[in-house]
């Protein structure tokens, strides 16, 4: 039985990845969200539901990932799914960062100056 239910989740894992690929492997910064996170690779196999290994070999390239496995990491990341794609968390100099730290109510009061910037064209 045991052996069963390890089959089915070989064969759902290899449905989530792509296996290797012409190209290149996609960008990503996978590796940093999870280090941004303080969690394992362990840890993320575990809220992703894939294998240890299987996020070892995204994070190095020898595999790439398909958008149900991108939306799982974004979900088990807290961010979305864009952010694994585009934005680096450990860029403390990057804009994203500063947004993050702020309250609600100060991420409207950026936003609205943000806005009078573009209004006015001012540097």
């Amino acid at each position: 039985m045991a052996l069963v239910c390890a089959l089915r989740q070989t064969v759902e894992m290899a449905k989530r990845v792509q296996p290797r690929f012409k190209n290149g492997p996609r960008r990503h910064f996978v590796r940093q969200w999870r280090e941004y996170r303080n969690l394992t690779q362990d840890q993320l196999a575990e809220r992703v539901g894939v294998t240890p290994g299987t996020i070892s070999q995204l994070e190095t390239g020898r595999i790439n990932y398909r958008q149900p496995l991108l939306e799982a990491l974004a979900d088990a990341l807290q961010c979305r799914p864009g952010d694994i794609l585009n934005v680096d968390p450990t860029q403390d100099d990057a804009i994203w960062s500063l947004w993050e730290t702020l309250e609600p109510a100060q991420r409207r009061q950026a936003f609205q100056i943000i806005e009078t910037f573009k209004k006015t064209g001012s540097d």
